[in-house]
């Protein structure tokens, strides 16, 4: 058991946990939230469709998790996400315009120890790792929110260039294009793990090879992914939704109709 201090604006949170239960006050999630299910965030997902956890390898360990603007599908064998999910609007980022980053980064609560990352897993690594968002802090429509977004169950170890500029200018562009759309548009981010990736820390974190982002239009049925080398490397023009498919071999569509790609963001 050990306490952990997060700054959330002006007030301090404290965390105190004791496996997959935080008994902070006040606390971060909701009850809802505190379940392993999207029950109470399918709204997060197409058509309200969350991801099926059954799909997932069971050497995986797959955890279903809520917050107020993300869905996490987590594997407590890597001690990252797998996918994160939003639901991207031009309202809502007018909502999110203005919100203070926290920059508190914090071990998520609600995972038993022993299947999370830890923050002494991405201290002194050489080289240096970031702890890479997966739904930006940009995206968080209010405090609590913002907060939420630096649990690491929305981090993976991350190229500190990568992060910082390369993925910063993608998850730019997918703003930019949200802000524009004619309705809802759904991200889809997360790590990719190629033969000989690496891990970092303790609790062996996985290091991802690639990073993802897939965008789904929900008015246009456009569809588009960024995929790109966890590495200093340059944009390269977004992929359509087959090659997507195809490249990573994630289906996170389903059945659902694409009938294009990007234009332009």
């Amino acid at each position: 058991m050990y306490l952990r201090k997060i700054a959330v604006g002006l007030s301090a949170l404290v965390l105190l946990s004791t496996g997959a239960e935080a008994r902070g006050v006040p606390d971060l999630y909701s009850s809802k939230q505190k379940q392993a299910s999207f029950d109470s965030c399918a709204d997060l997902f197409p058509a309200a469709q969350p991801i099926n956890t059954a799909t997932v390898p069971a050497t995986m360990k797959p955890l279903a998790l809520c917050s107020d603007n993300f869905a996490v599908l987590y594997s407590q064998t890597s001690k990252t996400p797998l996918v994160v999910v939003e639901r991207l609007n031009a309202g809502q980022l007018q909502d999110a315009k203005g919100e203070e980053r926290t920059n508190q980064f914090y071990a998520d609560p609600r995972i038993p120890k022993g299947g999370r990352a830890e923050l002494s897993d991405y201290r002194g690594q050489h080289p240096a790792v970031d702890r890479g968002h997966q739904s930006p802090a940009a995206d968080a429509t209010s405090t609590n929110a913002m907060a939420q977004s630096f649990a690491l169950s929305n981090m993976v170890p991350q190229d500190p260039t990568n992060n910082r500029k390369i993925w910063s200018k993608v998850e730019a562009d997918v703003r930019k294009f949200a802000k524009r759309a004619d309705g809802n548009v759904f991200v889809f981010t997360g790590p990719l793990f190629d033969p000989g990736y690496s891990t970092i820390g303790d609790n062996k974190v996985w290091v991802p090879t690639r990073l993802f982002k897939l965008v789904y239009d929900v008015s246009s049925k456009r569809a588009w992914a960024y995929v790109l080398p966890n590495a200093e490397t340059r944009i390269q023009k977004p992929m359509d939704y087959a090659t997507f498919v195809k490249t990573t071999g994630l289906k996170l569509l389903g059945n659902f109709p694409v009938t294009g790609s990007v234009g332009r963001t």
